[in-house]
């Protein structure tokens, strides 16, 4: 009997191996059809026919996550330039902002700040609040008052070069109104108004051509697009409301720099106010979010800015987003489905992650078939049983989650959910719950082919060593054809070379251009390095801690195997660092790493498997020693600080902020590398600890000075 072609197999009866040769097809596919449809202008296909291939992408995607490739559809919008846009480096980065979802996340926003800035409870807090756009991010740079570089935000370090497509973009001016700073880089959204949106889809109906999905999409295809011609025709806008690089101050208020951007001829939104306190912000959002249906532009929230500038100054940025800024985000939408079973994810460390197997929905104008269930005591206290009823959302309007059950619904067959004592890997190897933890992890750890194959899909990924085309269908392919194990097996790949050319739709082109981008990344920064190795706990802000303080690889690795051995000797003693020893104490010294973290990086080092695997990425890899952005020159440049006691006049955060903008590391505990104690009121050990070692202690007064804030 002849076996059914997959793409004529439903879905839901698809197989892995099926899914994963349909995804390829549908990929190739769907790109040919964006080329002729963005760049040529010449569609061969009708709309419906397309949305066909689309929505079968993403309905396989949702059934098997694992499989989703670094080529998917789902990743993109339109298709890429025939020739590419040059790359911009952002002089100053572009940021994103942290989400809000109640009203609790904003009185916890504004709680943040009167305790960093120290504020009084008379201290009024003012906010700007303006419509968040659902556009595109872009900047605009402007020389002597003339437009010179337009660019997409990218990856917030590094954009598109597209000013001969934002030229065209209405609200841009080309050149600016009255005095302007010599240098002056406004960023903003370019969007597509809904009428204009509108009018767009009906001219291609009438000309027989395919629709688009969504003002957003529309404008984000509109300005990458090749020929700047084919942008002007699509009546795109911007909306201005921020500054990167400046040759003078913006002013003294977040406020009058729009008043600013006004006058040197941008278009501001219409509808952002000045709050007086974090309340009257929050009753604009309510105001705008019934407002929301009759605007002719799409807003997905509202964004609340401090507006004195000299506190967003001393607020300054945590992590990549600001801490004087929030996007207070419209609720997900929801819907109802069928929960038909309960099936376990193994993360790279282990986690299993229960999911929930759905009906398949329409949530917020996406597919969802497949649901995050947290973890066990998410289960337990909500009751979810296969076979209810129950409400999904997209939380952020982006990671679908289960909400509720709808027990009125419930069938009578439902059981409550047993935990897997067991990891449904091949090993069936048992799982430990740790006490004081959600998390229920699987003790096979690096012998574990789930927790293999999640190591491997972080090494690669794009926050790490970021190897273009190595997405995940390709890694489980690999791993399961014994061509990769390890990371190192990664760059050994060019010795399997003739192998790959033998896989099915493999050529010399997408070898070469796979084995180049894998070349493209033997050299790493050291922070980006640490993160890669997926160390638990260790997310990208630690990273970078560890590799702002160690400098070096050799430097961090000696200090960490060290650290181990010390753990091993003093297996006791681990919550006292002094005694445990010199290198262990040194780990547990750097701000914001606790005993959790520092026991998860040292038992990293005790297990053979990660140091064998170490050793031979290695000898594959060159990692650059830590370079620290340019600061200001200042006296505690390249120093190591510590702060005890209390400060009044400053916040500690604040302090702590402040060192660190001032190119000085901040240490939690005093140690001989210490330079500097700023000794506030009620200074207890370390003080003590600073004069028996000799370290040079000053109290507040001078501290303000020396961080010139008297």
């Amino acid at each position: 009997m002849r076996r059914a072609r997959a793409q004529d197999v439903a879905v839901e009866d698809l197989a892995r191996e099926q899914a994963a040769a349909e995804l390829a097809r549908l990929a190739k596919e769907i790109a040919h059809h964006d080329r002729l449809y963005y760049q040529k202008s010449a569609p061969e296909i009708s709309d419906a026919a397309y949305d066909a291939l689309r929505r079968r992408n993403d309905a396989i995607e949702q059934r098997f996550p694992a499989l989703v490739r670094a080529d998917s559809p789902s990743k993109r919008v339109g298709a890429k330039p025939e020739s590419g846009f040059a790359e911009v480096r952002h002089a100053v980065p572009m940021l994103s902002l942290n989400n809000a979802f109640t009203r609790e996340d904003v009185e916890d926003f504004a709680a943040r700040i009167r305790r960093f800035l120290s504020l009084k409870d008379e201290d009024a807090i003012e906010l700007v609040a303006e419509p968040k756009i659902d556009g595109l991010s872009a900047s605009l740079r402007y020389e002597d008052g003339a437009l010179v570089l337009g660019a997409t935000r990218g990856d917030g370090s590094v954009g598109e070069n597209v000013t001969a497509n934002l030229r065209h973009v209405r609200d841009v001016p080309h050149r600016l109104a009255g005095r302007a700073p010599g240098v002056l880089e406004v960023r903003g959204e370019v969007y597509m108004a809904r009428s204009d949106f509108a009018a767009l889809n009906r001219q291609r109906e009438k000309d027989e051509l395919p629709l688009y999905a969504n003002p957003r999409n529309s404008a984000s295809g509109s300005l990458r697009q090749i020929d700047p011609g084919i942008t002007a025709e699509r009546k795109l806008r911007f909306f201005a409301y921020a500054w990167g690089e400046m040759s003078e101050p913006p002013g003294d208020s977040y406020w009058h720099f729009l008043d600013r951007l006004r006058h040197w001829g941008f278009r501001v939104n219409p509808k952002a106010r000045l709050c007086k306190s974090p309340e009257a912000a929050l009753d604009f959002y309510a105001g705008i979010a019934g407002e929301r249906a009759s605007l002719d532009y799409d807003i997905d929230g509202v964004v609340y800015k401090v507006n004195r500038l000299d506190w967003q100054q001393r607020l300054g940025m945590v992590s990549r987003a600001p801490r004087w800024a929030i996007a207070h985000k419209f609720p997900a939408e929801q819907a109802q489905t069928v929960l038909d079973r309960i099936t376990i994810q193994v993360g790279r460390t282990g986690t299993l992650t229960p999911v929930a197997n759905l009906a398949p929905v329409t949530v917020g104008g996406v597919v969802v078939s497949r649901a995050t269930l947290h973890n066990e005591d998410y289960i337990a206290e909500k009751d979810i049983r296969e076979g209810d009823t129950v409400v999904v959302q997209r939380a952020g309007d982006v990671i679908p989650q289960v909400v509720e059950v709808v027990k009125a619904k419930r069938p009578k067959s439902a059981k409550p959910y047993r935990p897997h004592e067991m990891c449904p890997c091949p090993l069936k190897t048992p799982t430990a719950r740790e006490p004081g933890e959600a998390a229920r992890r699987c003790t096979g750890a690096l012998a574990c082919p789930f927790q293999q194959f999640e190591r491997l899909r972080h090494f690669a990924s794009r926050d790490a060593f970021d190897i273009e085309g190595l997405g995940h269908t390709h890694i489980e392919k690999f791993r399961e054809e014994g061509l990769v194990a390890t990371p190192a097996d990664v760059f050994r790949l060019h010795r399997h070379k003739a192998k790959l050319l033998e896989r099915e739709g493999w050529g010399e082109q997408s070898v070469a251009n796979l084995l180049a981008a894998i070349e493209a990344r033997r050299r790493i920064p050291l922070d980006k390095f640490i993160y890669a190795l997926g160390i638990r706990q260790v997310g990208q802000a630690t990273a970078r801690l560890l590799a702002k303080h160690y400098r070096s690889a050799d430097a961090w690795l000696e200090a960490m195997k060290n650290a181990q051995e010390e753990r091993k000797e003093n297996p006791d003693e681990m919550k006292k660092a002094e005694i445990v020893g010199p290198s262990y104490a040194e780990l547990r010294s750097i701000e914001q790493i606790g005993f959790g973290v520092a026991d998860e990086i040292v038992e990293f080092f005790g297990e053979q498997h990660n140091l064998d695997a170490l050793e031979t990425l290695l000898g594959e890899v060159t990692v650059e020693d830590f370079v620290a952005p340019a600061a200001a020159k200042s006296p505690i440049s390249g120093k190591t600080i510590v702060f005890t006691g209390t400060l009044t006049a400053m916040g500690r955060n604040e302090a702590k902020a402040r060192a660190e903008a001032l190119g000085a590391t901040v240490a939690s505990s005093v140690s001989k590398k210490t330079d500097l104690v700023v000794v506030g009121a009620d200074a207890g050990s370390k003080a003590k600890k600073a004069e028996e070692l000799g370290i040079e202690t000053i109290d507040e007064d001078a501290w303000l000075k020396l961080a010139g804030s008297q």
